[in-house]
């Protein structure tokens, strides 16, 4: 690494560059490269991401703070504000959606031998939705209710690493479950849902697909007892049954046996349901499952409080789906650096440590294993006494 490049730089190294560009030409058919190109708008709407930019303005102002380094940041001529917004407005998002698959594959393969906490060979993911919030007025085609605005971040999870693996940005009016209609199911692996999803015939695809599903019951559900088997009411599990749905379209629209297991949990009392279409996990791994279900909540949490994806510096289409794709690119680079340097800090951290660092021009193996400062010396000998009279 080349310690006379700086940390943004050495950072955005871990974007194969190459890859980009095929990006760009399957959207952009022009020959004549422009001044700004779209690997400069990238770096600037990165550089907003890590360095918590709150506008156009606010993003101009800062690189031009600096502008010796924009060149060792990778940047070919200085960023205005004019010209960065148009291209948010102009440039195909799909270019940046495509760049993030790129990334997506790539932090797979490098977290795929991530621990999960349970003892599973199966790759497990978790599916859920989060509103994102808009003022109707400034962004009138994303109408939700009467007088609010919203879109939808649709996102499949990857538990070893929380990769998305899959993002689609969406009508706030969007059903949770439709999702599941475009969703192209694993052979083997393990889906994870609420009780949003419980649609019997999209879950029966999902069986026929050779894919396992556990979700939540939903009230009201109509079913009737095949088999109970043995379980250890010590550990919480109240049953473990096999069952039939008895509903008039349930019985339809999935004619297999499904799975029940009864859960109280011993820290709340609360009581749970769940179904799968596997009868062979142990009943604890089943109700474990769920519960690492909560991570793709985490994720949405994460990104909202430490990426921005609320408040946007273009109100187009084209600029908020252009902005959240960034967005998640930045989350998987600084995803694939810790793993690639061996890091074992939290993304939150390294985050944090990247976007005071920036600017400088420092090995960022260094930047980032540098350990929190601590006084040698706790007791500081000539500061004085605020109640000593």
């Amino acid at each position: 690494m080349n310690p006379g490049r700086t940390v943004f730089a050495q950072l955005i190294e871990y974007a194969p560059h190459k890859q980009f560009q095929r990006c760009v030409e399957r959207y952009d058919h022009h020959r004549r490269a422009p001044r700004f190109s779209y690997w400069d708008q990238f770096l600037a709407m990165a550089f907003a991401q890590l360095t918590f930019r709150e506008s156009l303005r606010d993003i101009e102002a800062c690189l031009r703070a600096a502008p010796g380094k924009l060149y060792h940041m990778g940047f070919r001529a200085p960023v205005s504000r004019s010209t960065l917004a148009d291209a948010n407005e102009r440039r195909d998002w799909r270019v940046y959606a495509d760049f993030a698959q790129i990334l997506i594959n790539e932090a797979r393969h490098l977290y795929v031998d991530e621990p999960l906490g349970l003892e599973l060979d199966h790759t497990v993911y978790a599916l859920d939705a989060t509103t994102i919030d808009l003022c109707l007025s400034v962004f009138p085609w994303a109408r939700f209710r009467k007088t609010k605005g919203a879109i939808k971040l649709h996102t499949l999870l990857d538990l070893r690493g929380s990769i998305p693996v899959c993002i689609w940005i969406t009508d706030a009016k969007l059903a949770d479950v439709r999702i599941l209609d475009v969703l192209i199911p694993e052979p083997g692996s393990i889906y994870l849902f609420d009780r949003a999803y419980v649609d019997f015939e999209r879950l029966h695809r999902l069986t026929e697909a050779h894919a396992i599903f556990v979700t939540r019951t939903k009230k009201g559900l109509r079913w009737r007892r095949i088999y109970s088997h043995t379980v250890d009411r010590s550990t919480g599990v109240v049953c473990d049954q096999t069952i039939a749905l008895t509903g008039v379209n349930t019985a339809l629209d999935y004619p297999q046996h499904l799975r029940y297991v009864r859960y109280r949990d011993p820290e709340t009392g609360k009581r749970l349901g769940f179904l799968t279409n596997d009868f062979a996990l142990p009943v604890l791994t089943v109700v474990g499952l769920y519960r690492m279900r909560r991570q793709v909540e985490l994720f949405f949490k994460w990104i909202k409080q430490h990426l921005r994806i609320k408040a946007f510096f273009g109100t187009s289409v084209n600029a908020v789906k252009t902005q959240i794709w960034i967005a998640i690119s930045l989350y998987l680079l600084v995803a694939i650096a810790r793993k690639r340097l061996g890091n074992d800090r939290e993304l939150y951290t390294i985050l944090q440590i990247l976007s005071v660092h920036a600017f400088e021009k420092a090995p960022l193996p260094q930047v980032l294993s540098a350990d929190d400062y601590t006084s040698k010396d706790g007791d500081i000998r000539n500061q004085l006494s605020l109640f000593n009279i």
